[in-house]
């Protein structure tokens, strides 16, 4: 039996590495000193690539978009994903599992799908691709992300909080405002962070929807047509991995604290 577990660990340390591995290169070779950004050996290290990042007008325009619409969106999903886990959490009516299905469908479904019904209702609608239309494709999955988050933990929470409330004269809207989203905080949190760094990483749904605007990974795409600036596509992308990761570690240990001693006092 020990050896089974050992034979486990070693197997799952084994497929961290495989898929990990091609982030440590393009950190590694963000730092290449040679214009040919993947040769090998390396000749060794330098930081002019990030001196040249630097200095790219359109890089910072392309983080700024990414930035202003991870925002936006998560915004909006905090909101609408804490409303729609409060309704669905408690009551039943007719219909609740066919709006609970609808609810997650965008991030079940491929992006390419999401993307392409979200550009044929903005031609129907005769919406101009922009900011905002970007924002509303990018919230459809962070809705999700944020709703699913915020039932978790509201399924930890014990039912005598609810009903002391109740019992005390508060109706739904006050029970939910002062008794249970301090509750939420951590989970909250935990979603809005993972909402937003999933909309920075976005490259499908934003596709069909940003029209000549270029977020962050729509510039990625571009510059790969384009081998001598791959060193600067390196450093990049590795500014993204940097931004990103603490993140999600971030939401995950919060969520894994909450879920592991709720705050039901």
């Amino acid at each position: 039996m020990h050896s089974k577990h050992r034979l486990l660990r070693i197997t799952a340390y084994a497929g961290l590495a495989f898929l990990h591995l091609p982030l440590l290169f393009i950190a590694l070779y963000a730092f290449n000193n040679a214009d040919s950004s993947y040769s090998f050996p390396m000749e060794g290290l330098t930081l002019r690539w990030f001196a040249r990042a630097l200095e790219r007008t359109d890089i910072h325009e392309a983080i700024y978009l990414s930035m202003s619409v991870a925002a936006m969106a998560t915004i909006i999903a905090m909101v609408l994903g804490t409303l729609t886990a409060a309704a669905l959490n408690r009551d039943r009516f007719f219909g609740k599992d066919a709006f609970t299905t609808m609810l997650i469908m965008p991030i079940a479904l491929p992006g390419i799908v999401t993307g392409i019904a979200l550009l044929a209702a903005f031609k129907m609608l005769e919406v101009n691709p922009g900011f905002w239309t970007i924002v509303v494709g990018h919230a459809t999955f962070c809705v999700v992300i944020v709703h699913n988050n915020v039932v978790a933990r509201l399924r930890r929470l014990p039912s005598r909080l609810w009903e002391a409330s109740m019992d005390l004269g508060a109706d739904t809207l006050t029970t939910l405002r002062y008794i249970i989203l301090p509750q939420l905080g951590t989970a909250l949190l935990a979603g809005g962070i993972l909402a937003f760094a999933l909309s920075v990483d976005e490259l499908i749904v934003t596709t069909f929807t940003a029209g000549a605007d270029k977020t962050l990974p729509i510039w990625l795409m571009g510059q790969l047509g384009r081998p001598r600036e791959a060193a600067i596509t390196n450093v990049v992308a590795l500014a993204i991995m940097v931004l990103t990761m603490p993140l999600i570690l971030l939401a995950w240990r919060l969520t894994r604290d909450g879920d592991a001693s709720p705050n039901t006092r």
